[in-house]
């Protein structure tokens, strides 16, 4: 076989099989031409749903779905039933899948999920923890939770984000980093397993989010590390308090990352008060936030607060990947994120 075409049949599959464990909802399956490939149909079945496939595969629900629309593509593929035919270790899969008893669909949305992200951007040099580049996380994808918060899950601007930091390792290697709404904890994994940050803080404002943290530490090999801890903080509530002289024991933070945070006007304020506060402390931060343009107005109003408290904010040029392009992770390109680094004015 050429060597194009045997890279361009090992990237259909790696797209899809990727897709697959991120929990995507519109999969890119591989051409008819691929997919009546015995050989092909056994590498997709011994990769993502074969027993021992992955540590970590998605819903029961979401495998039967997938599954059913990838036999059925594999069935119109053929042309010729006396040369191909459907794997019967994709069959079998099938068959007890709709042999058991599915939750419903309202019961399934209210559970979490094992989400797992490929990092594409990171070679042999730069990963540290070697191949798979791979960052697993439970995740409620359908919901956010009846206290309110957003952080279950991990939102496009996290992933943009974190392609950016991937392609820009050395910001990371060898420095303390502070996360601020981590969330699920995509960047600050991303950071102590990946980029070889020498601490990583991953700090949330709800305590529900901060309580799922360690679990998701755990699920990338980080439960007993001392690279990565969570923190309670709550934006605009003084770091330092009467029980501590020195806020973190005094250690300092070099980087401040935050991704999807400036999504409500009302907290805007809050966050840029502990920005602010952060700077006072380290005067020589680099602080990164990246925001997804969903509402114009609010980010307009996250830029405004930023200039009233003397904050220079700079946009940086990554651009954000066409769809057909992207190869892990997966992220929406129809609406704008923008990465900015701030830095409190010199004249203050």
């Amino acid at each position: 076989m050429p060597v194009k075409e045997h890279e361009l049949k090992a990237d259909a599959i790696d797209r899809f099989c990727s897709q697959y464990v991120q929990l995507e909802k519109d999969l890119d399956y591989p051409s008819p031409a691929l997919l009546r490939d015995a050989d092909i149909q056994d590498t997709i079945y011994r990769r993502i749903f074969a027993d021992d496939a992955l540590a970590y595969p998605p819903p029961r629900r979401y495998q039967l779905r997938v599954l059913k629309e990838l036999t059925s593509r594999i069935e119109a593929s053929i042309e010729d039933w006396d040369r191909h035919g459907v794997s019967d270790d994709l069959m079998n899969t099938l068959s007890c899948l709709l042999a058991h008893p599915l939750p419903s669909e309202t019961t399934a949305a209210q559970q979490k999920s094992y989400v797992t992200y490929s990092l594409s951007l990171l070679d042999g040099r730069d990963n540290v923890a070697q191949t798979p580049a791979q960052i697993t996380l439970l995740e409620s994808r359908n919901l956010i939770s009846a206290s309110g918060t957003t952080g279950l899950r991990t939102w496009e601007a996290s992933l943009h984000l974190g392609q950016f930091l991937c392609a820009n390792p050395s910001l990371i290697r060898g420095r303390r980093v502070l996360e601020l709404g981590s969330g699920t904890g995509y960047l600050s994994v991303l950071c102590a397993r990946f980029l070889t940050s020498t601490l990583t803080i991953a700090s949330d404002g709800s305590d529900e989010v901060v309580a799922t943290l360690p679990e998701n530490f755990f699920l990338n090999g980080l439960q007993d590390s001392k690279q990565i801890r969570a923190m309670d903080i709550k934006w605009g509530h003084a770091l330092v308090g009467t029980e501590d002289q020195y806020w973190n024991g005094g250690m300092p933070i070099d980087v401040v990352l935050g991704a999807d945070i400036t999504y409500d006007k009302s907290v805007i304020p809050a966050l840029v008060g502990t920005l602010e506060e952060l700077a006072g402390m380290f005067p020589h931060v680099t602080i990164l936030i990246a925001a997804t343009e969903r509402n114009q107005d609010t980010f307009k109003a996250f830029l405004d607060v930023c200039q009233e408290r003397c904050f220079n904010v700079e946009e940086v040029d990554f651009k954000l990947p066409c769809r057909q392009d992207q190869r892990g992770p997966f992220y929406s390109d129809q609406v704008p994120i923008k990465i900015c680094r701030i830095q409190k004015c010199s004249s203050s």
